[in-house]
């Protein structure tokens, strides 16, 4: 299948179409008094490829405090809606690129009537959220989840589109793989509007990357699937990696990207990696060009195995190398090991 979904404006992003999928992420924590630490750590989530970035709004102070966020930061905002429609409300007076609701809990349908209402006057896009595990009364214990799934979202569906309303995203997110996939998939035969696509609690880092990547992987293969969200229990920075790196092999990324390539430990090696490549992880990131760089614990991976790196460092006993295309370019004590790899890398940029 090569699906070619409709195009939705969110905030200044289009999402569908033929526009590149677009990376998003959740916040973790409840938003700090003067909202310092969110407006830095939005920046360098755009640095590293996030477009878009989700926000909890439990109550109207929350939705208040999200809105002045919104209006600090250049970076898209959505505000996540549960149980009390006023809360959406509240949030469209401030310039938020899109609201999160689910139908299984936000109770009405004038209730829903007057978020879409709200958000049509805005300019506000939709992400009708049909989970299975938050789906309407009469649909919970259906022998079919993945179509009980579609179903609930073709209902919410049915009152934006009774009011005109067609800006809007879907997700249709279980834990289960298999029926991630058969309720994107179905929806994806019957309707255009762009799909959000994640595994939703997907778990800690091995057992999230392993069902995302089995999931999203072969959705996004099929031309299914218009924004990401690699749902980790982790940092946020951890999930924007994940969904570059899954992009990126897929060869749908719509950026430069680096690939970090490094070994695991073993009795050879006298230099960390592991500690060293987390240390610079979130930097290589950040950097907007294609390159290759290789962490490796001795001389017997790198340079060698590592040969075709733009830029290695290995463990040499006392000492790290430097080198560039297999070739060693220069040594320092490994207490200068980051200082010295990162002026090589300026000299690649």
């Amino acid at each position: 299948m090569n699906r070619n979904s409709r195009a939705v404006p969110v905030g200044p992003l289009l999402m569908g179409g033929d526009n590149p999928v677009i990376i998003q992420t959740m916040w973790d924590k409840p938003l700090t008094r003067d909202l310092a630490e969110e407006r830095e750590a939005l920046e360098k989530m755009a640095a590293m490829g996030c477009g878009l970035v989700r926000f909890a709004a439990p109550s109207r102070d929350g939705a208040e405090q999200l809105g002045r966020l919104a209006e600090q930061t250049s970076m898209p905002l959505v505000a996540d809606i549960h149980f009390d429609y006023r809360i959406a409300l509240k949030c469209m007076d401030y310039p938020l690129a899109k609201i999160r609701i689910n139908p299984g809990n936000i109770g009405e349908s004038w209730k829903t009537e007057e978020v879409i209402r709200k958000a049509a006057d805005r300019g506000v896009a939709l992400r009708v959220g049909a989970n299975e595990g938050s789906l309407p009364r009469e649909l919970r214990g259906a022998q079919n989840r993945a179509a009980a799934m579609v179903e609930a979202a073709a209902e919410q569906l049915n009152i934006l589109e009774k009011l005109n309303f067609r800006n809007a995203v879907v997700s249709l997110k279980s834990s289960d793989v298999e029926i991630c996939r058969q309720a994107n998939r179905i929806f994806a035969g019957q309707y255009d509007y762009p799909l959000h696509l994640g595994v939703t609690e997907a778990g800690p880092l091995i057992p999230s990357l392993v069902k995302s990547t089995l999931a999203l992987g072969d959705l996004l293969r099929e031309g299914i699937g218009d924004t990401i969200r690699i749902s980790i229990s982790d940092s946020p920075f951890r999930e924007i990696m994940a969904a570059r790196e899954l992009l990126a092999n897929l060869g749908m990324g719509s950026r430069p990207h680096v690939n970090i390539v490094s070994c695991p430990k073993c009795g050879r090696t006298t230099f960390d990696t592991h500690k060293f490549t987390e240390e610079i992880e979130s930097y290589l990131y950040s950097i907007n060009k294609n390159l290759t760089v290789a962490v490796m614990g001795c001389v017997v991976n790198g340079p060698g195995e590592a040969q075709h790196a733009d830029l290695g460092i290995t463990g040499m006993g006392d000492k790290i190398a430097l080198f560039h295309k297999g070739e060693i370019i220069g040594r320092a004590p490994l207490c200068e090991a980051k200082e010295a790899f990162l002026k090589e890398l300026e000299k690649l940029l």
